[in-house]
C-alpha cells in the first residue's frame, strides 16, 4: 500500500508537470502563439526548469506578516488536494480506502482548501491580499453550495456515499443521462472552484495583483499553484465516478479494455477540458458570478433534486 500511495503521488506530479505544458501549448495553438518552444525538444523540459526555478528561488517574508499563519496557509491550501486521491476509487478492485461515506469525505477535506486561501491573505497583513482572499472565499462557498446540491441527486439517485456503488449502480446507464440538469451545475461549480477560467477572479489582471497569495514567492507561491493542478484531475476523477461510469465502458462491447484505462482516459478529458475553456470565454465580473451562484446555479440543483425524488418515487430510476 505504502508502494502504491508512493506511485500515486508520483504519477499525480508527473501529470500536473505535464498538464501545465499542454495548457501553455493548447493555448498558444487557440490564440496563434508558440508556446513553450526553448527548453528541451518541443519546449517539454519547460515546465521542469520552471518548477525548479520556483523551489530554488528566495522564499521572502514580509516582516509585517503574521508569520506562523503565513508558514501554515500554503500547506493547509496545498495538502488537501492529495488526500481526497485517499477515497477515489481508481477501479473495483484498485482503492486506497473504500469508506462508505467517500463522497462526503472528498467534499470535506477539499472544503480544507477555502481555510488555507483566507489564512493566506489574512496573515499578508495586505488590503490586497486580505480582499483577494475574501472574493476566493466568498466565491469557493456560494459555489461549493450547488455543488453539493447536484451531488446530492445523484447519491438519491444510488442510495449510497461510497464511490463504488454509485460507479455500479451506473451499469445500466451512466448517470449523466438521468442526472443531466445535475451533471452540468456540478461542473459549472467546479469550474469555479478549481479557479478556472472564467471564474478565476482571485487573479483578475484588472488589479495587476495576484490576489490573496500576491506577498507569496519561492516554493510557498508554488504549493498555491500546485494544488490547483492536483485538483483539476481530482475533480476530473470525481466528475467520472459520479457521472460517466468511472472505470466501466461506454458499451458492454469494449468490456476487453482494462477499467483502470477508461478511468484514466475520463479524468483526463475533464482535467483538460477547463483548458479549452480558458481561451474561449471571457473573465466575468464578480458581482455577475455571484448572481449566476446563488440565483442560477443554486435553483437548478433545487430542481434537480425534486426531479430525482419525484423519478424515484415513481420509480422511473
Amino acid at each position: 500500500m505504502a508502494l502504491l500511495i508512493f506511485g500515486l503521488l508520483n504519477v499525480v506530479l508527473f501529470l500536473v508537470t505535464y498538464a501545465i505544458y499542454i495548457q501553455r501549448k493548447l493555448l498558444g495553438w487557440m490564440q496563434s502563439r508558440v508556446g513553450p518552444n526553448r527548453v528541451g525538444p518541443y519546449g517539454l523540459l519547460q515546465t521542469i526548469a520552471d518548477v525548479l526555478k520556483l523551489l530554488t528561488k528566495e522564499s521572502f517574508i514580509p516582516s509585517h506578516v503574521d508569520r506562523p499563519l503565513f508558514l501554515l496557509a500554503p500547506i493547509v491550501a496545498f495538502a488537501p488536494a492529495f488526500v481526497v486521491f485517499a477515497v477515489l476509487p481508481l477501479t473495483d478492485r484498485i482503492a486506497f480506502s473504500d469508506i462508505g461515506v467517500g463522497l462526503l469525505f472528498y467534499i470535506g477535506v477539499a472544503s480544507l482548501s477555502t481555510l488555507g486561501i483566507l489564512m493566506g491573505g489574512w496573515a499578508s497583513n495586505n488590503k490586497w491580499s486580505l480582499i483577494g482572499a475574501m472574493r476566493a472565499v466568498a466565491m469557493m462557498i456560494a459555489y461549493e453550495i450547488p455543488l453539493v446540491l447536484a451531488a446530492l441527486g445523484v447519491v438519491m439517485q444510488a442510495g449510497s456515499l461510497n464511490l463504488t456503488a454509485i460507479v455500479a449502480s451506473q451499469e445500466t446507464v451512466w448517470n449523466v443521462v438521468p442526472q443531466f440538469i445535475g451533471f452540468l451545475v456540478f461542473l459549472i461549480a467546479a469550474l469555479a472552484e478549481l479557479n478556472r477560467t472564467p471564474f478565476d477572479l482571485t487573479e483578475a489582471e484588472s488589479e495587476l495583483i495576484a490576489g490573496y497569495h500576491v506577498e507569496y514567492s519561492g516554493f510557498r507561491f508554488a504549493f498555491f499553484m500546485l494544488a490547483e493542478y492536483v485538483y483539476l484531475f481530482a475533480m476530473g476523477a470525481l466528475i467520472s465516478l459520479l457521472y460517466f461510469g468511472g472505470w466501466l465502458p461506454p458499451h458492454p462491447a469494449l468490456s476487453f479494455i482494462p477499467g483502470g484505462v477508461w478511468m484514466a482516459l475520463k479524468t483526463l478529458l475533464f482535467a483538460y477540458f477547463p483548458f479549452w475553456l480558458q481561451a474561449t470565454f471571457p473573465r466575468v465580473r464578480v458581482d455577475q458570478l455571484m448572481t449566476f451562484a446563488w440565483k442560477g446555479l443554486m435553483p437548478l440543483a433545487l430542481v434537480n433534486i425534486v426531479l430525482t425524488a419525484a423519478l424515484k418515487t415513481a420509480g422511473v430510476v
